[in-house]
């Protein structure tokens, strides 16, 4: 008989660490996770799924906000925090079947999503393949993954090139400063430090940041975002230059009767850069009872930009032959993406969006 103890170092769902951290068992790994406003019983489930370099604490300036409104489960994805270091390299899959794991663990049966960069894309295998656990969902500067989604920026891929030799602490400022906006970094210089602290705590070794970039670089969505039953909300900063924020425009529309959210002069950390009006849009989206209600004034968005031809050909070269099965053989791959740049090349006008877009003001007016 299993013997649930609720001594000391113990809770009804599994152990407790420090600083009340549990354990969920994922397959062989212990993954950590917080509780936070479990006493309010009548308020929704949330939980919250960093991104590459960042375990729960990245979460910081706005769980106040979102405390208010919903009981969180903060997750510390498999090599960051507190939880076990893996062997070798995952998925955005193996990462997703992490998440369910702490949610059957704080027997949690369903709940809103919300996840940020490489944490949206879990949220979405998530809500794909699990969706009887996902009730709403945030994606926020994320992608959709292969196939076409808008590469990384120029100024990321030259970082990348440019800190392989740096020292540890002055690349990570480096890329820090990339992923808030111009606009931040010369406003708000205290916030790079902040963010130095932040990732200095309990930073990420060097193996499992590179197996978070690769499961990030390999995840194929296969258009799997149309599945997406969930009502959901996309969140991205318009000068973020670690995902390029067209892949907000492009996750926006592959999932039906989704919500996007720009918020024009913020970069990849959108919710450092601005937590007042990331929890707005959040809370606003999450408590509005009618999902069906349009949000804001109803004005269509921007033209979604179609890539140009070479675009297509470079993003088609590169991902529809790892998105293709293994057996298929190289001369049908070949043939396959032909094909596909033949039909691709030959779209016409941009597609206008239609789906109401609430701006941060809007969502400030709504929270309210």
């Amino acid at each position: 008989m299993l013997d649930i103890r609720t001594i000391r170092g113990w809770a009804a769902d599994g152990p407790l660490g420090p600083g009340g951290t549990r354990y969920a068992r994922s397959d062989t790994l212990r993954i950590a996770y917080e509780v936070q406003g479990a006493m309010h019983r009548r308020r929704s489930w949330l939980v919250l799924i960093q991104g590459m370099g960042f375990d729960r604490s990245g979460w910081g300036p706005v769980l106040r906000a979102l405390r208010r409104h919903f009981r969180l489960v903060l997750v510390d994805n498999r090599g960051t925090g507190r939880s076990d270091r893996p062997d070798g390299s995952f998925t955005v899959a193996d990462m997703a079947g992490d998440v369910a794991a702490v949610l059957t663990a704080a027997r949690i049966d369903r709940a809103h999503v919300l996840g940020a960069s490489l944490g949206g894309m879990v949220a979405q295998e998530l809500a794909i393949n699990r969706p009887e656990r996902v009730d709403r969902l945030v994606l926020a500067c994320t992608a959709p993954g292969w196939p076409l989604p808008y590469p990384m920026p120029a100024a990321s891929i030259r970082l990348i090139t440019s800190t392989r030799r740096m020292p540890p602490g002055a690349a990570r400022r480096r890329f820090i400063e990339n992923a808030l906006s111009a606009r931040t970094v010369a406003s708000n210089p205290g916030l790079v430090e902040r963010l130095m602290q932040v990732q200095g705590v309990r930073p990420a070794d060097q193996g499992v940041l590179s197996a978070q970039a690769m499961a990030g670089a390999r995840y194929a969505g296969k258009l799997g975002q149309r599945r997406i039953r969930a009502r959901t909300l996309v969140l991205h900063g318009g000068a973020d230059t670690v995902v390029d924020p067209r892949n907000g425009e492009l996750l926006a529309s592959r999932i039906a009767g989704a919500r996007l959210v720009t918020f024009p002069d913020l970069g990849h950390l959108l919710f450092w850069e601005d937590p007042g009006g990331f929890a707005a849009a959040v809370t606003s989206f999450l408590l509005n009872p009618d999902g069906a209600r349009p949000y804001g004034d109803g004005r269509p968005a921007n033209a979604y930009p179609t890539p140009t031809p070479s675009e297509l050909q470079v993003l088609l070269v590169l991902g529809v032959r790892y998105a293709l099965p293994d057996h298929v053989p190289k001369r049908s791959s070949r043939g396959i993406i032909g094909w596909c740049c033949r039909f691709l090349l030959g779209l016409g006008e941009p597609v206008v969006s239609t789906r109401p877009v609430l701006g941060v003001e809007g969502a400030r007016r709504k929270h309210k």
